[in-house]
């Protein structure tokens, strides 16, 4: 008998398996159908023996004190402040050239042969920028800020490979996460803890459920889990629409293919990742982990991402009939008793893994107020057992 049958060995369920076996002495078994713990954070050793994730980069971000403190009893870290270059074409000399992303002034003043200055750099965008009756998209939000010449070089490509929907299509929330810089600050992050684990994520999450009162099961799905095991309650981390049999339909989400690559030769990329926006070339981005790692290897490893419209679920699709849709599975999660719904699957929602962090912390603050701890079940058990006799 376990008090809680955890579904998903990602952020929200580790984080919380840890937290209710530390904290309230609970018995819980964490299961996830991969073969591995770690989410889509989980990261290894590939057959060169350099350290690459495999579902593409996952770069760790945060202006949580709490969130930073708390992942921090689990692994040491490695300083690391992500730079992402875009390779586009010059519009003033027709080649291609490798500019920093997000947009700042050196983008500008190395695309445009021009020596502007912070003070005169928002001027020249203003200019451009054009004005929409109502910021509504994604392709709304740009040409707002920046005018439409670097929409289309930076943005609507990107966005249509990713999303395989034009920028006009999708909610604004997609390209509003993507600043605009005035100045010379070439970081993708400019949170107040950047960071890597020190030995990897999987070594981070492994410390995390290594604990008394932790079961771990991988390779091991739902139905398999209730066949075998019994428990009081439920952590879901996984899609919404799963866990109700998807009764109104699957949530839409874009995927990801990755073509991983070991290259013999020490370094492949000037900087941790390269973004590729034209539409006609079929990735998204490459990334080289020793950038992002600091591992030294005479050899090095890249990932090319792809995005698709099959195989896991990754980016819920931000559109207004979606989240009208999740909005009837929100429902249905909300009567649910003795089951929590937890992280970016369970709730539709794009987070970052500090933003899961943060979900799972407040989720444990709720159960606390609501649910008796082992402790409590056991003594009832007793009582149980002495009113039988």
């Amino acid at each position: 008998m376990f008090d809680w049958l955890i579904v998903g060995a990602g952020f929200a369920g580790s984080v919380l398996a840890e937290r209710l076996a530390t904290q309230r002495g609970d018995k819980v078994l964490v299961i996830d159908k991969r073969p591995h713990i770690a989410g889509n954070a989980y990261d290894h050793l590939d057959e060169a023996g350099v350290l690459i994730h495999r579902y593409g980069p996952h770069i760790f971000h945060t202006n949580s004190e709490a969130v930073f403190g708390h992942l921090s009893k689990f692994t040491a870290w490695r300083n690391y402040e992500h730079r992402v270059l875009a390779q586009v074409i010059s519009p003033t000399t027709g080649q291609p050239v490798q500019v920093p992303m997000p947009i700042n002034l050196d983008t500008i003043n190395t695309l445009y042969g021009l020596s502007l200055t912070e003070a005169e750099v928002e001027g020249w965008m203003a200019a451009r920028a054009e004005t929409p009756d109502q910021i509504r998209t994604s392709e709304d939000v740009v040409v707002a800020k920046v005018g439409r010449e670097l929409y289309e070089l930076f943005f609507r490509g990107y966005t249509r490979k990713q999303w395989a929907l034009d920028p006009g299509e999708l909610d604004k929330s997609v390209t509003a996460r993507v600043p605009t810089r005035t100045n010379t600050d070439d970081r993708y992050f400019t949170d107040r803890f950047q960071a890597m684990p020190r030995d990897g994520y999987t070594a981070m999450f492994a410390r995390m459920l290594d604990q008394p009162g932790i079961t771990v099961r991988t390779g091991m799905d739902f139905a398999e889990a209730r066949k075998r095991f019994s428990f009081r309650r439920i952590i879901w981390t996984g899609p919404v629409d799963e866990y109700f049999g998807f009764r109104y339909g699957k949530l839409p989400y874009r995927s990801l293919n990755f073509r991983h690559e070991t290259l013999d030769r020490e370094w492949a990329l000037p900087t941790g990742t390269v973004n590729h926006p034209a539409e006609e070339t079929p990735f998204t981005r490459v990334s080289e982990y020793k950038w992002i790692t600091g591992q030294q290897h005479p050899k090095t490893s890249v990932t090319y991402e792809f995005p698709s419209a099959e195989g896991d679920p990754y980016y819920p699709i931000p559109r207004p009939e979606n989240a009208a849709l999740y909005k009837r599975y929100e429902a249905l999660a909300d009567a649910e008793r003795d089951t929590w719904f937890v992280g970016r699957l369970a709730t539709y929602r794009y987070y970052n893994m500090d933003q899961v962090v943060g979900q799972a912390l407040a989720t444990f603050a709720r159960v606390q107020t609501v649910v008796p701890p082992a402790s409590a079940n056991d003594d009832q058990r007793l009582a149980q057992a002495g009113t039988a006799d």
